[in-house]
């Protein structure tokens, strides 16, 4: 099933590890077959991995993004999630803990992507976080 991204003027994004960016016009592409696409909104920059979550975030982006290296990337992230995981008591973001481990293992990182979002909404929330919202830190 073909992936259609509509992209705003200068947007950049991540395909298959090269950096895009568009012209200075809305445009849309239409992939054909299964890649690996990261939007600029989505993407981590290292120094914004200033919290447990978006460590995990980090190293989950870096897998899928770089998947040939995915393995030196996957053991920062399973250090990053047990930490994680010793110290939350929330059912809910437990589950999404799992689920993202899950995902990873079957080398469904975009997936696990979008649960890391809740995590981190759930860390931000729990630790007072006044900071910009998700979407603006991902940038």
């Amino acid at each position: 099933m073909p992936l259609k991204l509509s992209l705003r003027p200068d947007e950049r994004f991540v395909l298959n590890g090269a950096v895009v960016q568009n012209g200075d016009r809305r445009s849309v592409l239409i992939l054909q077959n299964k890649a690996s696409v990261l939007r600029e909104k989505d993407i981590l920059q290292p120094e914004d991995a200033n919290s447990p979550a978006r460590h995990i975030y980090m190293s989950v982006m870096m897998m899928y993004i770089d998947e040939p290296r995915a393995g030196q990337y996957y053991q920062n992230f399973v250090l990053r999630m047990s930490e994680f995981m010793g110290v939350i008591q929330n059912a809910d973001v437990l589950s999404s803990c799992i689920n993202i481990s899950k995902f990873c293992l079957e080398r469904e990182y975009y997936k696990a992507l979008m649960l890391c979002r809740k995590i981190i909404e759930y860390e931000d929330q729990r630790l007072g976080n006044v900071a910009p919202r998700l979407s603006a830190k991902l940038r």
